[in-house]
């Protein structure tokens, strides 16, 4: 895989899952591409980045990779998404790899083009009031934290949630008999290069094996270090896991 010289991305945005349980519409269409309200559900947070001034940005692409890469031009030319423009490079699992290699192994495939502080938004989650303001990053950036995740109510098909988020805004991961409230992560965070190397995590830097990896690993070893903070976010997020759930998004 060719990386363009000295392109270092504020962002990441994963496009590279098949959407199992979406199919037939996963067949033919990536997920992330899937229409919603006229556009692809990706572009709704690719254009919220680049408001938010974010001038480059990661795409990884797994299944049915091709259609993603051509929705939009790869770095050095900008991608016009509304009012503003960004530069995309993409890195491609589905032709080094033949698929997607996970959220941690795509992560760790893509570090030569992040920069040290970067936003991580799935493709696959409508959350269109977001904020993804450079000051966070750029405050999250000087902190000793690995990771920051936003979490949100638990919704009707995730009623347990995942992590606790404390008074103190940290986030931990809780045994399973741990009594305390749980909310959801809703695959926004802002991460670290670092959290992808030694101790956190021991696949080589750019992935050359293609090895396998969720990222709640990386997470629960940042928690288990006490470098990960959480905010909760009570704004409109819909994780578009069905077809259901994308047919209510098309009224």
């Amino acid at each position: 895989m060719s990386f363009p010289l000295d392109f270092r991305a504020q962002a990441m945005v994963l496009a590279a899952g098949r959407g199992e349980r979406m199919r037939p519409l996963t067949d033919h269409t990536p997920k992330p591409l899937l229409p919603v309200q006229g556009k692809p559900l990706m572009q709704y947070s690719m254009e919220q980045l680049a408001r938010a001034g974010v001038q480059r940005l990661v795409i990884n692409t797994g299944w049915l990779g091709q259609q993603v890469a051509d929705a939009w031009p790869a770095a050095p030319a900008l991608a016009q998404l509304g009012s503003a423009q960004l530069q995309i490079a993409y890195s491609r699992e589905d032709l080094d790899f033949g698929g997607g290699i996970e959220t941690s192994g795509g992560i760790s495939r893509a570090l030569p083009l992040l920069d040290d502080a970067f936003w991580l938004v799935s493709g696959d989650v409508f959350i269109p009031g977001f904020p993804f303001d450079e000051a966070l990053r750029q405050r999250f950036a000087h902190s000793d934290d690995l990771a920051h995740l936003w979490l949100v109510p638990n919704a009707s098909h995730h009623p347990k949630g995942d992590f606790v988020l404390t008074a103190e805004g940290r986030a931990q991961n809780p045994a399973a008999d741990d009594p305390r409230p749980r909310l959801t992560y809703c695959s926004v965070a802002l991460l670290k290069k670092t959290l992808f190397s030694a101790p956190y995590c021991d696949i080589p830097a750019g992935n050359p094996q293609g090895t396998r990896m969720p990222l709640v690993q990386q997470l629960r070893a940042a928690m288990q270090a006490g470098r990960c903070s959480a905010s909760r976010y009570d704004g409109r997020w819909v994780d578009v896991g069905t077809a259901e759930r994308l047919q209510a998004l098309n009224p």
